[in-house]
């Protein structure tokens, strides 16, 4: 798996290994709530790798060309663009403050030399430009060099302006503005494949848009009822089929996925299709409910598999068998017990993602205490690793970490007890095309390459 289609396993094998690379942020203890990192996305080609956090910003880390001098820093990122995607607001109709917060980004296919990103937060998307100016014009008519305007009396002859190259500039500029169109949060935004229409989804309604137009949107999707008490669940996230630009799914805390297909109508509350795994009886608790709900679904990059995140298990999906998952990994089946506490610190309600490799032949997602999952879905193995400054030396291999449930803890085992519920991998992110990851740990990224002994 040196490649995303290369041989080897990601999950990591005997020949399989993970090193640090790189890891970006500040090493404070005490973490301001703004620095923390809430989405992490690669663009189409992996050049390119953006990180949204609390405070409202976007930051843009590019990644290096190989360089003869020095050959290990080949895949190494470095920041490209920083920029304040959006601000606090307050809605003093409901006398609610709207936090600054990305809560996800997603790339568009490059068309030209620029680059175009999607950035939401609960209520208003943006979609903005990053380009590049390296050359700046001079010897205007009606104007002089400093910018001010010329008298057109003195003006005797006509002068032809040049472009002189200057140093590089990365600018970000807000295309377009989306608002207004969500009463409640929004949790997901999906570009659609045909590049010109996109999805968001906040927790009763998917509305479609259109690139170039801001001021409506349809409803594709409308779960409201109409006496709220009658509430039984919410949307937690949606997407778009990589391929078929008609068909998307979204999934509920319930643990259900519905996949909708637009040709069908207008509105799409009757869905094509609906997956969902019965429930043991016999394991039924107080927690089902909660553990069971859906925190993130992504297709696969082939568009035949889904994938879901549930609180303890990550589970793949034949789009083709709505009764029961293909695959079910269990992420932290060690935390079963520990639910009732969890529950008292609000940690049941965590958001984890999950994210397929490029050959869609490994999944990641993340846990507790800075660790992180993989599973291999060829060779049925899977491995826990950490993202810790600990291990942070250039080129340093990731040792597998094994979690103790009981009995006498062996010397590397780490106790289930000792886990640190306050460190969690909620996002992460995998190269659409080599073995290189970003996982965010609250206010810092970390970047693992993959490398075959």
């Amino acid at each position: 798996m040196a490649g995303a289609g290369g041989g080897g396993c990601p999950a990591g094998g005997n020949d399989f290994q993970w090193c640090f690379s790189q890891v970006k942020g500040a090493i404070d203890e005490d973490v301001a709530e703004a620095d923390i990192i809430s989405t992490v996305e690669f663009n189409y080609s992996g050049d390119l790798l953006a990180t949204g956090d609390k405070g409202g910003r976007v930051v843009i880390f590019q990644r290096e060309q190989e360089n003869k001098s020095r050959p290990h820093s080949r895949g190494e990122y470095n920041v490209y663009s920083t920029f304040q995607s959006h601000e606090p607001e307050f809605d003093y109709l409901k006398s609610l403050e709207i936090e600054e917060k990305i809560n996800k980004i997603r790339w568009l296919p490059q068309q030209n030399a620029a680059h175009f990103l999607l950035s939401t937060n609960d209520k208003t998307i943006k979609l903005w430009k990053i380009s590049e100016r390296d050359k700046r014009a001079e010897g205007y008519n009606l104007k002089d060099e400093d910018g001010r305007l010329r008298d057109p009396f003195r003006i005797t002859a006509l002068r032809v302006p040049i472009l002189k190259p200057m140093d590089l500039m990365v600018e970000a500029s807000p295309r377009r503005i989306f608002a207004n169109a969500h009463t409640y949060h929004i949790n997901s935004i999906s570009v659609n494949s045909d590049h010109e229409t996109y999805l968001s989804a906040d927790d009763l309604r998917i509305n479609l848009w259109h690139l170039e137009i801001t001021d409506r949107s349809f409803n594709i999707v409308d779960i409201k009822p109409a006496n709220m008490e009658e509430l039984t669940e919410v949307i937690t996230a949606a997407e778009f089929h990589p391929h078929q630009c008609n068909v998307f799914v979204y999934s509920s805390s319930k643990g259900t996925i519905r996949l909708c297909d637009m040709r069908s109508s207008a509105l799409c509350d009757r869905h094509s299709k609906f997956f969902e795994e019965p429930e043991d009886p016999s394991s039924r608790s107080f927690f089902s409910e909660i553990i069971s709900s859906i925190s993130d679904v992504k297709f696969s990059h082939s568009g035949r598999y889904m994938m879901s995140r549930d609180y303890l298990s990550v589970k793949v999906w034949d789009l083709n068998m709505e009764s029961r998952p293909l695959e079910t990994h269990q992420v932290h089946e060690y935390l079963r017990s520990k639910l009732c506490s969890l529950y008292e610190n609000d940690c049941i309600f965590d958001k984890f993602e999950c994210c397929w490799n490029g050959s869609d032949s490994a999944i990641m997602t993340g846990s507790y205490n800075n660790f992180f999952r993989m599973f291999d879905r060829d060779t049925r193995r899977d491995v826990t690793l950490e993202a810790s400054r600990e291990s942070s030396k250039p080129r340093a291999s990731l040792k597998p970490r094994k979690v103790c449930t009981g009995g006498k803890r062996k010397k590397d085992e780490i106790s289930v007890d000792s886990l640190d519920f306050n460190k969690k991998i909620l996002h992460t992110a995998w190269h659409p095309a080599d073995s290189v990851i970003a996982v965010a740990a609250t206010n810092n990224l970390y970047i693992f390459q993959g490398k075959i002994n």
